[in-house]
């Protein structure tokens, strides 16, 4: 089978995606009072409703309309004021009732879009577009064709299969806990065109529904899920080919490798000569294969019709504005202000947002370097330990106005790089759960900043705060590491080195220019490691002058 790359020069790559999402920060299903809990002893949450017992009436929940609605006008969505429920009907044994409650062509929430800015390595699939772009990056504009209200079906557990899975499953039981959970579902336009940008997306749209606090989004509790539609068509071609569907991708990179795998798939069956068939797939991580599950259902084999014990939906143009109202700032909102106040690259803002309470702790960080002192730092860091200056580290005052933005790239870029690096190594642990505090993280910015220390000590005091619950200040007198940065003594150990390397002298001045690493070295040698290598390479260049051509 041939390479994803290699494939991509003769095909294109057709995705949709189907995102569904419970609304877990509620505290009732959709339509019965029965408590949402994730975890729960199986079938403890039940009710007649849930159940679809003969003569239970189902009641909306208002607060899931409100969280769709939040949903829509985030991803720019058209509200309709008018839908309704229906019936899907299918037999499994997940629904007890055998039907799904879910919403018909008319959804509450229709006709959307999302920006998605893919550079770096995501760019380079999109092997159709020039170099220039590729290394440069672009935006994929991906509209959205609705989101949908439904109802989640129960859990089933396999057991005695293969990794909890119905193949070779000996039997099988049902939780009906999760059955009636608001979830809402988001289709996609086909107008994704690799995995990377499919992997994009997903991730953007799950960092839009915690900023707005619908779901807590958890691919590892099934509580986000995507399904992907994939075709594939030659270079050139308008003509759709037959589209395949993977089912409940749940990791960003099993979305991106499952579609990957069946492109290249697809690709080599129809280079073969073969017919693809519409039918659903699942992706076997472990395998790295994608196996047929069944054959894909239409529209009529659910026999949708209107649900008869609900009315229609008349949404009211004051409950639309008051939804409006509750948005709060969204990740490209953030990333916006991030550049324009801070001066961050479009990159680092992007970066920023990707986990939200990395960029709630950067905007407390630098409302501390602004002079402020946000209530939601209290008790926080070295402030709240030691109740003395507002940054915790004796010499260090609050900023000047303007003059924190200086200190914004280097906070993000010990965010993006040190804190994420860190976080990935401890596996499901949060940046709450660390020593690190916004007060810290900034101490410690700006020890590098005026030169109290070098980068590569920074480096070490990160990792002792994180591991010794002090703060950056202490560890560095307790060490010793504070950078000598007095003129004169600096001066006076360029002066020793020089004087003691004669020949090496020579040798630069005569156009061994790579010399220079040698005298630094030997510079922070006779300083014990804590000269400032900015100071010393200043006064270095200014006493050796110009090298020979």
């Amino acid at each position: 089978m041939r390479m994803l790359q290699e494939v991509l020069k003769d095909w294109e790559a057709v995705i949709g995606l189907e995102i569904h999402a419970e609304l877990t920060t509620l505290e009732t299903k959709m339509f019965c009072g029965c408590k949402l809990e994730f975890g729960a002893s199986p079938n403890t949450h039940t009710c007649p409703v849930c159940l679809g017992l003969p003569g239970a009436l189902p009641v909306p929940n208002r607060a899931a309309i409100e969280s769709i609605v939040l949903a829509g006008l985030a991803t720019n969505c058209d509200i309709e004021k008018r839908s309704m429920f229906y019936r899907k009907n299918y037999m499994y044994p997940d629904m007890s009732k055998n039907f799904q409650t879910t919403q018909g062509p008319i959804a509450f929430c229709m006709r959307g879009h999302l920006d998605l800015a893919v550079d770096g390595a995501a760019a380079k699939e999109r092997i159709d577009l020039p170099e220039a772009v590729q290394d440069g990056g672009y935006t994929a504009h991906i509209g959205i064709t609705r989101i949908h209200m439904e109802e989640d079906a129960g859990k089933m557990n396999h057991v005695g299969g293969s990794e909890g899975r119905i193949a070779g499953a000996t039997h099988s039981m049902i939780d009906y806990n999760r059955c009636g959970t608001p979830l809402i579902e988001l289709v996609t336009e086909p107008d994704l065109r690799t995995p990377e940008e499919a992997r994009l997306f997903m991730q953007k749209l799950r960092q839009i529904y915690l900023a707005l606090g619908i779901s807590d989004c958890s691919m590892e509790e099934g509580s986000l899920r995507c399904d992907g539609n994939v075709s594939l068509r030659r270079r050139g071609e308008k003509r759709m080919g037959t589209k395949t569907e993977l089912k409940n991708m749940n990791s960003f990179k099993n979305l991106h490798d499952g579609l990957a795998f069946e492109i290249c798939r697809q690709a080599e069956v129809l280079e073969e000569g073969g017919i693809i068939y519409q039918e659903t797939r699942h992706w076997d991580p472990s395998a790295k294969r994608t196996l047929v599950m069944r054959v894909k259902e239409t529209a009529d084999d659910y026999r949708l019709f209107p649900e008869p014990d609900l009315a229609p939906y008349d949404l009211t143009d004051e409950f639309i504005e008051s939804v409006r109202k509750k948005l709060p700032e969204l990740p490209d909102e953030k990333a916006g202000r991030f550049e324009s106040s801070f001066g961050l690259s479009s990159y680092d803002a992007r970066h920023l947002v990707e986990n939200g309470s990395v960029a709630e702790f950067f905007d407390k960080a630098m409302a501390l370097a602004e002079g402020g002192a946000p209530d939601a730092l209290a008790g926080e860091g070295a402030t709240a330990a030691g109740g003395a200056e507002p940054l915790g580290v004796a010499g260090h005052a609050p900023a000047a106005p303007g003059a924190a933005a200086s200190l914004a790239k280097p906070l993000a870029n010990l965010l993006i790089n040190d804190l994420t690096a860190y976080l990935n190594a401890h596996d499901g642990l949060e940046l709450a759960q660390t020593f690190l505090t916004p007060a810290r993280a900034l101490d410690l910015v700006r020890l590098t900043d005026t030169g109290a220390i070098s980068s590569k000590q920074a480096k070490e005091v990160f990792a002792a705060v994180l591991e010794e619950d002090r703060d950056p200040a202490a560890i560095v007198a307790q060490r010793g590491m504070e950078q000598v940065s007095d003129l004169g003594a600096i001066e006076a150990a360029v002066d020793r080195v020089l004087a003691e390397n004669h020949d090496e002298v020579a040798l630069y001045l005569g156009g061994k220019v790579q010399l220079f690493g040698f005298f630094v070295g030997q510079c922070m040698k006779a300083t014990a490691g804590q000269g400032n290598p900015k100071m010393i390479n200043e006064i270095l260049k200014k006493k050796l002058g110009q090298p020979s051509a």
